[in-house]
């Protein structure tokens, strides 16, 4: 399913009053964004198409090497885990997933070793500046497990490119337009197109479904 809400700040301010990630009990597959972690009812998970675009930025940006090696362990995990799951696997052998962190734990060390940690000055407070490339590698170093969550849980994605793929008509009606010009429009959007894209997924004829609406007797979606 699909909601859209509006809001007039983007942090947990926002999410709160939403009031759908504060219960949550799923998993959420996101891109790291601090706000998202202060939510512990649910299990979260990070989208490795962030992290391609990340490494593939340190590779052409800073030419490391590490960055470089790394994407092919990240994709051929994702390729063994479609497959095993399209031959009705839930699960990978044990020495296929133990194979697959040991090289990225290697490659991570080898990150390590060529992105030291920032020199502290005398007398300096606070945390010190870290490189893209140390920020990266704390990122994926701290949450393997919500990196790799995928590998043991078939029934979690490797990216988060569904909810990007969903957001994305919201962005062109903005740029469109500029802005959105009333709150109430603002509203109508979010709701119509949280409602247009439950259904396409749920394998509805958007039409169809919009004549019921006008109609006064809406086809609801399945809450199931």
């Amino acid at each position: 399913m699909t909601h859209f809400a509006v809001h007039a700040k983007r942090g947990a301010e926002a999410t709160d009053a939403i009031d759908i990630l504060p219960d949550f009990t799923g998993v959420s597959v996101h891109d790291g964004w601090k706000p998202y972690w202060r939510y512990t009812r649910c299990r979260h998970a990070l989208c490795n198409i962030h992290h391609l675009r990340e490494l593939t930025f340190l590779e052409e940006q800073y030419q490391q090497a590490w960055a470089k090696e790394l994407k092919a362990p990240l994709r051929e995990m994702k390729v063994t885990v479609a497959q095993a799951r399209a031959d009705g696997q839930h699960s990978l052998p044990t020495a296929t997933r133990a194979a697959f962190v040991t090289r990225y734990r290697a490659l991570l060390e080898v990150g390590h070793a060529a992105n030291p940690p920032p020199a502290r000055r005398p007398h300096q407070r606070g945390r010190a500046k870290q490189s893209p490339a140390c920020n990266l590698l704390e990122r994926l170093w701290l949450g393997q497990e919500e990196v790799l969550a995928f590998l043991d849980d078939f029934t979690i994605p490797f990216d988060n490119n569904q909810a990007e793929r969903e957001v994305r008509m919201l962005k062109v009606q903005q740029k469109v337009s500029g802005c959105f010009r009333t709150a109430w429009g603002t509203d109508a959007f979010a709701c119509l197109r949280s409602y247009l894209s439950t259904l396409r997924k749920q394998g509805v004829t958007l039409l169809a479904a919009l004549e019921t609406v006008v109609a006064g007797q809406p086809l609801y979606p399945d809450f199931a």
